[in-house]
């Protein structure tokens, strides 16, 4: 399915972080993202399949971070 101009717009504050985290992910395993549609299909899919799970866990890293840090400014 093809996102419509108005969905391509619209992104999540953390969309442009995701993607250089999954761009950084696939230059560490010696691919870049614009080499997926060359490989083969399954080859593909298992790299960017473990690149958006490397760059969810560090999101939700950074995230858990910063609420712990919010946590602690108020406590003091």
């Amino acid at each position: 399915m093809f996102a419509t101009r108005a969905q391509q717009t619209v992104k999540a504050p953390q969309s442009s972080l995701e993607r250089q985290l999954i761009i950084d992910y696939l230059a560490e395993k010696g691919y870049r993202l614009e080499d997926m549609h060359t490989l083969p299909i399954d080859l593909s899919k298992e790299l960017m399949t473990a690149a958006c799970t490397y760059a969810s866990l560090k999101l939700a890293e950074i995230q858990a971070r910063s609420q712990f840090r919010r946590k602690i400014q108020f406590e003091e």
